[in-house]
């Protein structure tokens, strides 16, 4: 590593009380590992942390690895010290050790009312009889939900319905509240379906010519480019805004029905940017089909393509 960029790595954590080195950035993760990690702090701290983009810094992607003696990404560090990746950090939030070291008053996580029909609670039974194991519920970010057979957890959350143990993770009991699980027959034979109330409105594809009609009709919109800043300066389309700590701030403090629309290369990282955006109440969030790609080709062909 070069001793430049081991200064820059050193006065980014001496600076920066509570500091990730991810991939992508909070609103626009671009691994799962990173994306996992950020979950857990905006659960703790909001949006009240700093972060490192390692993909837009290639330098530093490959320098921190060698400054921690770690070998993967995303890296916690707080107050100087480097807390662990991935694993450690969600092992730490589930024992509520992370609270304590991040100044966050633990508490319980509350056992989310889960509602169970006569069928799936025979079902489950079923499963469970002559077992020493559980039923393991998982709600992932995206709202995903899984069961499957398990020993009983060290940590997390137990919710008993007669004789069925159901566990969880803190952050599934937080998306589980209100929960209905049934057992019904299907064309590929009896399955489990579950009934999430807290599961947000999917994001809304946009094509690029119903974006052209937001303009021409000059719907109140923000079209925000979740990009980097050196595909930023390579081409861009005219009234985006390109997403940075500053605008984030200033988007979460909009009315949760402003109209966004997230915008990337070819439409992948906009999508997960978007996902965000809902899991954080914006009812009204729309995908850019395609991306800039798609719209150089039948919008503005003035656009650099790259």
């Amino acid at each position: 590593m070069r001793d430049e960029i081991r200064a820059q790595i050193e006065a980014a954590v001496q600076q920066n009380e509570i500091l990730l080195f991810m991939k992508g950035t909070p609103v626009a993760p671009n691994c799962g590992f990173s994306a996992a990690t950020i979950e857990i702090l905006d659960s703790l701290l909001g949006k009240s942390y700093a972060s490192v983009d390692v993909l837009a810094h290639p330098e530093i992607r490959d320098g921190i690895k060698e400054f921690s003696s770690w070998p993967t990404i995303p890296q916690l560090y707080v107050k100087g010290e480097f807390l662990g990746g991935a694993d450690i950090i969600a092992q730490l939030f589930e024992s509520g050790e992370l609270h304590s070291l991040l100044g966050v008053a633990a508490t319980d996580a509350a056992a989310p009312e889960i509602d169970l029909s006569e069928e799936a609670h025979k079902a489950l039974r079923g499963y469970l009889e002559g077992s020493n194991e559980v039923i393991l519920l998982g709600i992932d970010r995206g709202f995903e939900a899984s069961l499957s057979l398990g020993p009983k957890p060290d940590k997390g959350v137990l919710v008993e319905k007669d004789g069925v143990t159901i566990a969880m993770d803190r952050l599934t009991a937080a998306r589980a509240s209100g929960l209905k699980i049934d057992f019904i027959e299907t064309e590929q034979g009896p399955a489990f379906k579950i009934d999430n109330p807290n599961q947000p409105k999917a994001v809304t594809e946009l094509s690029v010519h119903e974006l052209k009609n937001f303009f021409d009709e000059a719907k109140a919109f923000r079209l925000i480019d979740v990009r980097t800043q050196g595909e930023w300066e390579t081409a861009k389309i005219q009234g985006a805004e390109l997403l940075d700590e500053e605008l984030k701030s200033e988007l979460m403090q909009l009315p949760k029905e402003t109209v966004l629309v997230m915008q990337c290369h070819h439409g992948h990282r906009s999508l997960r940017a978007g996902e965000q955006f809902v899991q954080q109440g914006f009812s009204q969030v729309y995908n850019l089909t395609g991306g800039i790609d798609s719209w150089s080709d039948h919008i503005d062909p003035s656009v650099p393509k790259y």
